[in-house]
């Protein structure tokens, strides 16, 4: 019997012991791995490399993982799984988050990426490139990442390992790292969406998707997501560029000097950028608005301002005319928001949301400034789960190797829910 503090007071409770916390990560894992794995030494090897990256210990890399599960692991067969095995990391990370969502309240799935510094240049992606991880230019690879986000806890739900071009050119590097011949020179946004639009078709609750300014100033991404029904809270740069509300978008007549009479719709004024907009409606048109989003959800309150804008990236006015393929209607209407705190002389923050026209403040804030969540999610993922310690130089190892970390952070994340499980009488 142990004592704990709850709510102020000494409560005294039974605790599970190790064993049993190991009898629930062994059926854990045989769900999680089912449908991935079907052979029986995949499933053994799945279950201690899970076991590993939960166990105590400074590096959760093969080497260490292997040393410290003893005699029941075999280091040649628990590197073939992870380097060569053919099992879908999808299917894992698929099955963790559809019984891992429905437990955490998922509020935004949270778009973003995360480096992974590494020496030499073999491992796949490995250059010298910006790491936000990192705060600056550094060799490393990057990830994305899509994770779903709730009032208790979050999920990943899918990784991919961004590919610079010069390595998609580069054959011989390709060979040695196994990447497949499919896989071509993608975007961190394109990967981003594809993760989404993957997911989309879990059993998994659908939320809006967040996103820093890597993913919210990218139109594209944007277009895609609202053309696929999905809502979003992105941030932006004070120069991404709209139309503001009230804009009128009409034929106009035909000129008299002839020629073929206009068919599509214009716009009455030019594009605006947000930060010139926002200036000129000014801090007198800011709200305080109050929202649960603290780490404990203790109420923040901040001064914002909400407008409606259209949006304007399809339009192309130097040459006054629509981007080739855009639909044949005025552009979606769109909420900007703006934080700006109280003693600041300008605004602090941006975003572009697609959300529905009577959406609260309340929530539009809130969901604008909960992306801080994924901090939280990269530090276990890192610090505690060894996210980052892959040392191999295979595409597969790594996609096979955040597979198995996202299981053991859906096991963890489940755990917390019941701290305190009473002892069969």
């Amino acid at each position: 019997m142990v004592v704990v503090t709850v709510a102020g007071s000494r409560v005294e409770r039974d605790v599970d012991p190790p064993s049993v916390v190991r009898e629930r990560l062994e059926a854990f894992a045989v769900d999680v791995l089912a449908d991935a794995m079907n052979r029986p030494v995949q499933r053994v090897n799945g279950g201690l490399y899970l076991r590993g990256l939960i166990e105590d210990g400074a590096r959760k890399s093969l080497e260490p993982l292997v040393s410290r599960l003893g005699e029941e692991a075999d280091y040649q067969s628990m590197q073939q799984f992870l380097a060569d095995s053919p099992w879908d990391p999808a299917l894992v990370v698929k099955a963790v988050a559809e019984r891992v969502a429905p437990v955490i309240g998922v509020e935004a799935w949270v778009l973003d990426d995360t480096g992974f510094p590494k020496d030499g240049k073999d491992s796949p992606g490995v250059k010298r490139q910006y790491s936000g991880t990192l705060g600056k230019r550094g060799n490393c690879q990057i990830g994305v990442s899509v994770h779903a986000v709730g009032a208790r806890g979050t999920v990943p739900l899918g990784w991919a390992l961004y590919l610079p071009e010069d390595w998609c050119e580069d054959v011989e590097r390709r060979r040695r790292a196994k990447i497949p011949v499919q896989v071509e020179f993608k975007t961190k946004p394109e990967l981003g969406v594809e993760l989404v639009e993957r997911a989309s078709a879990w059993d998994v609750p659908s939320a809006p998707v967040l996103g820093d300014h890597a993913y919210g100033d990218n139109t594209w991404l944007r277009e895609r997501l609202d053309q696929a029904g999905r809502e979003y809270v992105l941030c932006v740069g004070p120069t991404s560029k709209v139309f503001e509300q009230g804009t009128s978008f009409a034929i106009p007549a035909r000129k008299r000097s002839g020629g073929a009479a206009p068919r599509r719709l214009r716009p009455d004024r030019e594009l605006v950028s947000i930060g010139a907009l926002i200036a000129e409606l000014g801090v007198d048109s800011a709200q305080t608005v109050t929202f649960r989003d603290g780490p404990d959800g203790d109420p923040i309150t901040s001064r914002f301002i909400f407008a409606r804008v259209h949006a304007g990236h399809q339009w192309r006015g130097d040459q006054l005319k629509w981007r080739e393929g855009s639909p044949e209607v005025p552009p979606r209407e769109e909420w900007l928001i703006a934080e700006w705190p109280e003693g600041r002389e300008e605004p602090t923050d941006y975003w572009i949301s697609n959300l529905p026209a009577d959406t609260e403040p309340e929530r539009l804030a809130r969901l604008a400034r909960m992306r801080w969540k994924m901090e939280l999610d990269y530090k276990q993922l890192k610090g505690e789960l060894g996210l980052d310690h892959y040392e191999g130089r295979s595409w597969l190892g790594w996609y096979h190797h955040t597979a198995m970390v996202t299981a053991a952070h859906g096991f963890l994340t489940l755990e917390r829910q019941n701290p305190f499980r009473p002892r069969p009488a």
